[in-house]
């Protein structure tokens, strides 16, 4: 037997868990009462149609066939199409009615609509037809549930989210963020930080998808757009427009570089990243291992720009060449600083900036200097931060 006062009790207490709207458990089991009352009184081949009163409990039935004219009904010798703007159909009396016939119901009907005829109202049935109803519930149950868990987390992509590590697979971490499991793969993990289970960081959210495996999240903690989510959570001035980042650069576990500005001459955007007593910065550099952060303003003269971003070098004089290339004269006290280790400031202002930066000493313009050119990296952990950065 079927007992729908159980069904739509139960269905009811798995919207709330599941956060599915009562209209969406409507149709659920208003399908799944059409499937069993055709099973169970009419043909194979008819649309049975189900109206819930989800209050009441009442039903209402009804067959649905489909007006046609008969320039949309494949005569005998005809062959079937598959062409959208030449669809015909073979007339079947269970499933489609001509349009004279309709208009003689329903006076107003055009053909391609849809009639419902009423069908006796039955709330009794059969093992097999009871049965394959509360599996189709459940089916769909499951398949809401999915679609919207799915709409909660495509919402959020490229949004930041907390979690705590689950498991690992290899290289890879599992994290439980909540309603699901999202997935970090090993490139996309802070070099040198420690994962534990357990242990609780914030992610930004890659991608969302689909597939035939189930809901995929995939995560980040070494996206330079995690700097920029932390920074707008941190500083109201971001996150209401005044301060914008311009552009990041990132070797994530080691160094960050924003470029910052203002759209309010009176606020000062690389204090409002800071933060009284660098409380802000703090904040941030804690949420990503003490990864050191550079903050710059980001200026419309190339010149200024690039010589902002070597900071915390001291700049002599900024020379712009053609395609983009600049030369930059430094103290010879100041080399070292503005190459930085292994090139790295020097590679990150390359980034930042968008122009190709060579570092010569303002004694030895002549002389190349070893990792003072940037658009040169040395090392592949180097050609793959290169290949992670990406300009907000």
């Amino acid at each position: 037997m079927f007992d729908l006062k159980t069904i739509l009790t139960t269905a009811k207490q798995i919207a709330e868990e599941r956060e599915l709207g009562e209209e969406r458990i409507k149709e659920i089991i208003e399908a799944a009462l059409a499937h069993a009352y055709k099973k169970e009184y009419r043909s194979r081949n008819e649309v049975v149609k189900c109206r819930l009163d989800l209050r009441t409990g009442a039903t209402e039935f009804s067959q649905v066939k489909q007006v046609l004219d008969s320039s949309m009904i494949l005569e005998e010798d005809e062959e079937e199409t598959k062409e959208e703007g030449d669809r015909k159909v073979r007339f079947n009396p269970e499933r489609h009615i001509m349009l004279e016939d309709a208009r003689k119901i329903k006076p107003e009907i055009f053909s391609g609509e849809e009639l419902d005829f009423t069908l006796e109202n039955k709330t009794e049935f059969g093992r097999i037809a009871a049965q394959t109803a509360k599996q189709v519930i459940l089916q769909k149950l499951h398949e809401a549930e999915k679609e919207t868990l799915y709409n909660f987390y495509k919402t959020k992509e490229g949004e930041i989210v907390s979690g705590a590590v689950q498991r690992f697979d290899g290289k890879n971490i599992f994290v439980d963020i909540g309603k699901s499991v999202g997935i970090m793969f090993g490139e996309e993990g802070i070099p040198r930080e420690r994962y534990r289970p357990g242990d609780k960081f914030r992610f930004y959210i890659l991608s969302v998808d689909q597939g035939t495996r189930g809901l995929s999240i995939l995560l980040s903690r070494s996206h330079p757009k995690l700097i920029a989510k932390l920074f707008a959570n941190e500083v109201p001035e971001i996150s209401e427009g005044v301060v914008e980042i311009k552009s990041i650069a990132r070797e994530a576990g080691e160094r960050t570089k924003i470029a910052v500005s203002s759209n309010n001459e009176s606020v000062d955007p690389i204090g409002s990243c800071v933060g009284q007593k660098g409380t802000r910065v703090t904040t941030v550099m804690n949420e990503i291992g003490n990864e050191k952060i550079d903050i710059i303003l980001w200026s419309e003269d190339p010149a200024n720009f690039i010589s902002n971003s070597l900071a915390p070098a001291k700049i002599t004089s900024v020379e712009i060449r053609p395609n983009k290339e600049a030369r930059v004269l430094v103290p010879a006290d100041q080399l070292s600083l503005a190459i930085g280790k292994s090139g790295q400031n020097v590679r990150l202002a390359h980034k930042l900036t968008g122009w190709r930066i060579e570092i010569r000493s303002q004694a030895r313009p002549e002389e190349t200097v070893e990792f003072g050119q940037s658009e040169t990296p040395t090392t592949d952990k180097a050609e793959a931060a290169e290949e992670k950065t990406k300009e907000i």
